[in-house]
Formats: C-alpha cells, structure tokens, sequence
C-alpha cells in the first residue's frame, strides 16, 4: 500500500479515468440547448434578444439604434455582405455587376472614386431625418454639404426656385404682380403659428382647403402648382382639396432649410447615403448591438397563436442557428407575401453624364421636379443630380437619377420628362420596383415591417414610415423637438 502511494505521488501510477468515463464527463459538461431551440439547429449569435433586425436599409438601421440606446439587447442581420440594403452605396464595379452591364469603361475613371447611392435622395436641413440625427448623435460620423440649387419646370423650361429675396425678385417664375401676391402669401405662412390664434388671420386652416388658401391671396395656377410641388413637396394635385395645415408646416419646414444655407432646402452627406445606415449600426453597435452580414434567413418562426417569436437563419459557415426575440423588425423582402401589398411600383434610372444638367447654373448638385401637371401626369418626375464634390462620383463626372411612380404599361417612357433635360448621356442604368407596405400594424404577430422607398428625391414621406414604425415599436412617440443646427453637439 505505502509503495503504491509512493508511487502515485511521483505520477508513475495512472489514477485518472477510464476513456469512456472522460467522454461521459465532458459531455456532462456541454450545456443543453434552449427548449426552444428547434431539432438540428444551433443556437444563432447569442440566442436571445428583445429585438430582431432583418435588413440594413436605413429605415431598419435608425430602428435598431433607436432600440439599442433605450437599452433593448438587438441582433441585427442582413442577407448581404454590407450595409445599406437596396439603398446601399455601390462602387463602379458592384454596380456594373448588379445591372449585368459587363466592365465598367475606362472613361469613367477609378472604381475607389464612386459610391453610387441606388436610391438617392436629398436631406431637408431642418426636416425631421436631421432631427433624428441628432437625436441619436449620428451626425459625429458623418460630413454634409449643402446642395448648390433646387429647381423646377414650367412650361417647358428648367427654373430656379427662389432661395433669397432677391432670386425671388428675379425669378422668371412669377410676373411682377405675381411675385407681390407671393411675398404677402409667405409672409402669412411665415408668420402662422397654429398655437397662436391671433396669426391665424380668421382663417381656420384646419377646414379651408389648400386651394382656398391659395386663392385667398389671389394666386395664379402656375404658382400653386411650384408652390406646392417644389416647395411642399406635394407629390399629386390631391393635397388641394384638403385641409391647408400639413401643407402650410411643410412650407414652413422649407422655408426655414433655405434660411439655414442660403442655396437651397437640402444637404447630403458625403460620399453618399450608405454612410446613413453605417452610422446608425454604428450606434447600436457601441450600444451592445450584435450584427450578422452575409446571414442568410430561412424561416420566420411563430408560435401557435400566429406571434413571431424567432428566426432561423444560416450563418456564413454555413450552420444553422436560431435566435428568440419578443418581436421582429424588417423591411417587406424579409417577410411572407402574405404580410405586405404592393402598392405601386417606382421607375428609376441612374445615368452619367460627363456635364452638369443644362439650365442648373452649372451646378455640381441639385434637385429638379417637374409637376405631374406640366408634363401630362399624376405624379410628379423627381431628378437628383450629384457630382465629385460629394465624392460619390470621379471629378468631372456626374451621376443624375430620374425617378416617379409608374402609372402606365410603359414605365420606361415616363422618365421621359426628366431624361429629356439631362442632355448627352453616357450611361444609363433601369430599374423598377414594387412599391409594397405591411398588411397589418405588427402589434398581434410582433411583425413589424417598414414600406419600400418612394419615388421622390427626398425623404420627407420616408421619415414619416421612420416615426410610425418608431409608434408602433414602442407605443410612444419619438421626441422630434429638437434644434436642427448642425453645427452644435446633442
């Protein structure tokens, strides 16, 4: 006995387990699986979240940063390699490859030059998507720079919307007469406060229709029209017969982005929007987000009372994992057709032109909409014209997107309009999409799906999908109140 302790205490005896006992131990030690956790499946980053997350469109990267800073754990996937979804920025050879166009030409220059936003659209200064940049402090990731004009067509011809009071003196828009009338009609919209009864002028905008306001004040046709659809940013003649107050604060909100910059309402951020949804994720990520590219959705998971609980997915190794959240958020690509309508569809056309757009004042980026009503339309034609200067395209290049809201068979032939004032094109790239919006709000299958871009070149209809979403989420509002002074820190 005491040689065979000896001998143990110079390790020259093996006391530790048989094989098959070691196996059992360290099995024993594997934690089980979730109950939750479906046969064959792994469980997906770390399993439970009170939000999940499909897409990196900018509508779902504001959500997620918005969840994340209230202190909800997030996991964030995307079915692509980057972010931004179908509004990413592309480089000149992505973007090729996405239109099937073969290799880009030479011409063009270096493919690090360009980020190409599929689906651009200008920022309003003081809007409500400024706003929620700041609020969230986005705004330290990213550069803006004012857009250099805002512009509109009448009669045929590309004009300048007034941005100074002098252009408004000048401005071919409006006769003499006219430009009276306009002056005493922004200085009621001016000074309206709907807080204020005493600025109300015995006129309950509430009831009084846009076109009353307007003829109120003894305006002609044509002025409405570049009013209301530049300006407003009204999308259709609709808004006329409704009550005056959106349309009058949508003016205000102009208004005051002009005041702002001088040049015109917009700016937009360098090197294009897909350095929106980057900050975004940015945030929720500092803020303990979990995010998967290249992460593959195979099934949304609901229990038995039709309520989303999950989602399986596989990773880029190719497992199979599952992850449980109190409620889903995505845009309409990640969910069953039974859960969304399409509700039109959007014509848009990327072109580059090696020149400004004529008539812009050679101007290295501006906005162009032309009125449904001057061109034989419905809707209004958007045109959103970017250059070097915002390093989304190589100096000397310029990338114009022309885009409305397809009313015919012929969708091509409606760009028409908008392609026929661009001049010589060197390129030119076609899409047209569905335009689709969930079916239901989210609140009994914890579904809740964002709608589609538009097809204006703005966001200001896009913010207003933001904030309901935001609604619907949490049960509250967002607090927009907020000064839109970029140059200030919040």
């Amino acid at each position: 006995f005491f040689l065979h302790r000896l001998l143990e205490m110079a390790d020259l005896v093996d006391t530790s387990l048989p094989p098959d006992a070691v196996v059992e131990e360290e099995e024993s030690k594997v934690p089980a699986l979730p109950s939750w956790v479906p046969s064959g499946c792994g469980v997906l980053a770390d399993g439970e979240y009170d939000a999940i997350v499909m897409g990196t469109g900018l509508k779902e990267c504001v959500m997620s940063g918005l969840m994340s800073t209230m202190g909800m754990k997030v996991l964030h996937i995307d079915r692509y390699n980057y972010y931004g979804a179908e509004c990413a920025s592309l480089n000149l050879t992505n973007l090729y490859e996405k239109f099937n166009a073969g290799s880009p030409p030479e011409y063009l220059g270096s493919n690090r030059d360009y980020n190409v936003d599929l689906i651009p659209k200008f920022i309003m200064a003081c809007g409500k998507l400024t706003k929620m940049l700041l609020h969230t402090k986005v705004t330290r990731y990213l550069d803006f720079k004012s857009v250099e004009g805002s512009y509109v067509q009448k009669d045929g011809k590309v004009l300048k919307v007034p941005a100074t009071p002098d252009e408004a003196l000048r401005s071919p828009l409006m006769g003499m007469f006219e430009k009276r009338r306009f002056r005493s009609f922004l200085i009621y919209v001016n000074s309206y406060d709907p807080k204020n009864p005493a600025t109300f002028k015995d006129r309950d905008l509430t009831r009084m229709t846009m076109r009353e306001l307007y003829t109120a004040f003894g305006l002609a046709e044509g002025s409405m029209q570049f009013i209301s659809h530049a300006m407003c940013l009204e999308l259709s003649e609709d808004h006329m017969s409704k009550p005056a107050l959106p349309t009058v604060l949508a003016l205000q909100t102009y208004c005051t982005s002009i005041e702002t910059y001088g040049k015109s309402p917009y700016i937009y951020p360098m090197y294009g929007l897909g350095g929106l949804p980057e900050g975004f994720s940015r945030l929720c990520a500092i803020h303990g987000g979990t995010f998967m590219l290249n992460t593959e959705l195979q099934e949304i998971l609901y229990d038995e009372d039709g309520a989303a609980w999950g989602v399986k997915c596989k990773d880029p190794e190719g497992n199979i994992g599952v992850a449980k959240g109190t409620m889903l958020i995505g845009d309409p690509s990640y969910f069953p057709s039974s859960k969304v309508k399409v509700t039109g569809r959007v014509v848009r056309s990327i072109c580059f032109l090696n020149h400004p757009i004529p008539s812009t004042n050679n101007a290295e980026s501006c906005q162009i909409i032309i009125p449904g009503p001057q061109c034989g339309r419905t809707n209004d034609v958007f045109v959103c014209c970017l250059s070097g200067g915002l390093n989304v395209v190589a100096k000397g290049v310029y990338v114009a997107i022309v885009s409305t809201r397809v009313e015919t068979a012929d969708p091509a032939q409606e760009l028409v309009p908008g392609l026929r004032i661009l001049g010589q094109i060197l390129q030119r790239f076609d899409s047209v999409v569905d335009c689709t919006e969930p079916v239901a709000d989210g609140t009994a299958d914890r579904c809740f799906i964002s709608k589609t871009f538009d097809g204006t070149s703005h966001f200001e209809q896009d913010v207003e999908d933001m904030l309901d979403m935001y609604k619907r989420v949490t049960g509250e509002e967002l607090d927009m109140n907020i000064d839109t002074d970029l140059s200030g820190d919040y």
